[in-house]
């Protein structure tokens, strides 16, 4: 795998840490998350692939354990607000003395300095002050958030590359270096086209009026007969003939005027929509370049059989449930999603952690008998 050889230390946190780190174990990286400790569950449902120690790091010997796993590491993954890590003396001044080539990737809401950088959000207050936030809705109706760009593009992924290209860097120079990567500059990154296309015609309207955000009749979604959905993205002529011969509206108004009487237009169509079942759409639409397809659940679209050819998604056998294999796909050192053995338990690696970093069986077990670690079978006695 590409990663292979590469070593993180995640801090355990809210989703955009464990999906950085998610990002790095599915492509090769050993990725051992650090928990608490008197923690009974993890939160982390993107753990596949991980390791897991658990560590009481508010204590002096629990500092140390995570002082010897940064020092051979080459990432660390912070998930917390700014200076709480430099609080237990974990931060980058104290951890970069003694591994000086260590990345030190901070995810945050808005980033390691500024007047509200301590402040508490979720991605909807990372989305609406980086300004995304106002192109999503309908029009004369507040804006609706979509729980995805800040957290995860803008946060977890965003993180990652800015690693990955400390780590290039790293080749040159030799030395590690921190990525501050604040979600709500992220989101504003990531929405980049919402910025440069203001000027642009059908782009300058309010929310909800536009060509792309649920405005126009042919970039939309619509409901079937059976209660089922369609997505419909035909902007260009040559797409929307086809999308018009596919719904039957040849010689209508619908067809000779695409860029006018939008309202009108979105209710003929979702009208004609309502005839047919989701089923029959998607055979109508199928393989004729109208960019008409249906709007998949969760658990139908690893069965779509474009999905099903590329291996787009596997069956995880301890949940049932399907998960996303890694992408992009690579031709030579692709990612995989282990799915071999379960999610790590909260300190189900523990005492083979510890014994690769030097501590010996007794040393072990003081520090479990001392409450400054715990490993998976005492916590299931003390559970």
């Amino acid at each position: 795998m590409a990663l292979k050889g590469l070593r993180v230390i995640e801090i355990a946190g809210l989703a955009p840490v464990p999906f950085c780190g998610m990002l790095f174990a599915d492509f090769g990286a050993t990725v051992i998350r650090v928990d608490k400790t008197r923690n009974l569950l993890t939160t982390d449902k993107l753990g596949r692939g991980k390791q897991s120690i658990a560590v009481n790091m508010k204590h002096p010997e629990g500092r140390l354990i995570v002082q010897k796993l940064a020092s051979k590491a080459d990432v660390l993954l912070d998930p917390f607000r700014p200076g709480v890590l430099e609080k237990l003396k974990l931060g980058p001044a104290d951890l970069m003395t003694d591994n000086p080539r260590l990345i030190y990737g901070r995810i945050s809401g808005f980033g390691q300095t500024g007047p509200i950088s301590l402040d508490a959000g979720h991605d909807i207050n990372y989305l609406s002050l980086s300004g995304v936030l106002s192109r999503f809705g309908k029009k004369d109706e507040p804006p609706f958030p979509v729980n995805l760009i800040a957290d995860f593009a803008g946060g977890g992924l965003a993180c990652a590359f800015g690693i990955l290209m400390a780590l290039f860097e790293r080749q040159t120079s030799g030395k590690g270096q921190v990525v501050d990567s604040s979600m709500t500059e992220g989101a504003a990154y990531v929405g980049s086209f919402f910025f440069k296309t203001r000027e642009l015609p059908f782009f300058n309207n309010p929310t909800g009026e536009n060509l792309l955000d649920g405005g126009s009749h042919f970039y939309n979604t619509y409901k079937t007969k059976d209660g089922k959905y369609m997505a419909v993205g035909a902007i260009e002529r040559q797409f929307y003939e086809k999308f018009i011969q596919g719904m039957g509206l040849e010689g209508t108004e619908v067809h000779e005027n695409q860029f006018s009487d939008w309202v009108q237009h979105k209710e003929t169509v979702g009208n004609r929509f309502l005839t047919k079942t989701q089923k029959e759409w998607t055979e109508i639409f199928e393989g004729t370049d109208a960019c008409v397809t249906p709007i998949l659940e969760l658990d139908e679209a690893p069965y779509h059989h474009q999905n099903a050819n590329r291996q787009s998604f596997s069956q995880n056998p301890y949940t049932e449930y399907w998960e996303p294999e890694p992408a992009p796909k690579l031709s030579r050192t692709p990612g995989k999603a282990n799915l071999s053995r379960p999610d790590p338990e909260i300190g189900e690696n523990t005492v083979e952690i510890l014994s690769a970093i030097g501590y010996n069986g007794a040393a072990i077990k003081d520090l479990i008998e001392k409450e400054i670690v715990e490993a998976t079978a005492l916590r299931k006695i003390l559970i």
